[in-house]
């Protein structure tokens, strides 16, 4: 027997806050296909909005509080005067993402009235798939659309990543922010971090993305997502150039011993893994199943070995991905996202998912002890505030 059908995010509002939605949003996920840790570094990214994303629901309340409820596991109701919106620690401090953006607006001179929000979807948290960027942008939303304003999407994108940088106390690159906010369907996303050129470009029709969250949550506040960073900062300065976009492998090598072995890798890292992101765009444009497959391998292992970011679990799917290969349509596969934890990205040909999937599960479980998530997603649009009509969660 099936279960019920959930009622509406508007009727779920309506039993909790006693009043009809005036605005409902929703900001998707992303998957990076290629291109990792380089968007702070000035790089090239090959992200992809996904169809797991945030909804929002939210009104004016007419006080001087928000109140806001998340129906994620665990995350209990809270109530924030308007004149306390400073940055949280302990079990509140998912808050960080929302209340940062709203400080964000309030300094670029918008009102910020008060208002009551429920949050929901099925985007993973802690799965390397921006969730966090994906409730910043949901946040920025409900804002304009109580407000009645709004922001162009790389605006939205940079007051965003200075509410992650000032209130969560992550320094991350624009690539989230942007790709949750610009995504098109059917399409990924190059972007060029350097200006912010964004290119769409079509995946092939019959590849697809497969994401497995190994179940392992990471905490990129942790210190480890900021020393990558400062690695790259310390690597550029004695390379003598900007950024690592403006080095190359050949100076890498030249200078490896004044970099020292770790800085050596962090660098190396940065510069090949922005030349693999035109060669894949190029692979996907002709459709090279083989071309892509090895550049998504080397970004792995380039992220394993020189850049510090992986761990077993991701490892682990991306070595089952590996010896599944193309006899079972297995395309391409990596680890996706800040690292320490989170999900691989996985190329499979159409009409392979379902058994690769199983393959995945039972593969995992059997060196790790728990099953992860893995799911079929395809390249969605961008965050949005939903019409009237819309038939949302």
């Amino acid at each position: 027997m099936s279960s019920p059908a959930l009622p509406s995010l508007a009727t779920r509002f309506t039993r909790r806050f006693g009043t009809v939605p005036t605005v409902r949003v929703r900001a998707p996920g992303r998957v990076n296909l290629i291109g990792e840790h380089v968007d702070y570094v000035g790089g090239l990214v090959l992200p992809v909005a996904i169809d797991r994303a945030i909804h929002a629901a939210a009104a004016p309340n007419g006080g001087n509080r928000l109140r806001l409820v998340s129906e994620a596991p665990g995350i209990q109701p809270v109530e924030v005067p308007l004149d306390a919106l400073a940055r949280r620690t302990g079990p509140d401090q998912w808050l960080n993402y929302v209340l940062g953006v709203l400080v964000q607006y309030r300094e670029r001179g918008w009102n910020v009235p008060g208002f009551d929000a429920l949050f929901s979807g099925d985007l993973p948290l802690g799965a390397g798939l921006s969730s966090s960027a994906a409730l910043e942008t949901a946040t920025a939303l409900l804002l304009e659309g109580l407000s009645g304003r709004g922001l162009d999407p790389i605006e939205r994108a940079r007051l965003c990543q200075q509410a992650e940088h000032r209130h969560a106390g992550v320094p991350c690159g624009l690539m989230d922010q942007l790709a949750v906010g610009a995504g098109r369907a059917g399409h990924a996303l190059l972007i060029d971090c350097r200006d912010l050129r964004v290119t769409p470009v079509p995946l092939p029709a019959d590849w697809s993305i497969v994401v497995a969250d190994t179940r392992v949550k990471h905490a990129l506040a942790d210190g480890e997502y900021r020393r990558r960073r400062e690695d790259c900062e310390r690597a550029a300065h004695l390379l003598g150039v900007a950024t690592l976009r403006a080095a190359t492998a050949e100076m890498v090598a030249a200078r490896a011993d004044v970099l020292g072995e770790r800085l050596a890798r962090r660098a190396r890292h940065a510069v090949t893994e922005i030349a693999r992101v035109p060669d894949f765009v190029a692979a996907a444009a002709a459709g090279d199943a083989t071309a892509a497959g090895a550049l998504l391998r080397a970004s792995h292992l380039s992220l394993r070995d020189d850049f510090g970011v992986s761990c077993p679990e991701l490892d682990g799917l991306a070595e089952a991905a590996w010896t599944a290969g193309a006899a079972h349509g297995v395309i391409g596969a990596r680890m996706t996202g800040g690292g320490f934890g989170g999900a691989t990205v996985n190329l499979v040909r159409h009409g392979w998912e379902d058994a690769f999937a199983r393959q995945l599960e039972v593969d995992f479980a059997g060196r790790f002890g728990h099953s992860p998530s893995v799911f079929v997603t395809r390249a969605a649009g961008a965050a949005e505030i939903l019409p009237p009509d819309h038939p949302a969660q």
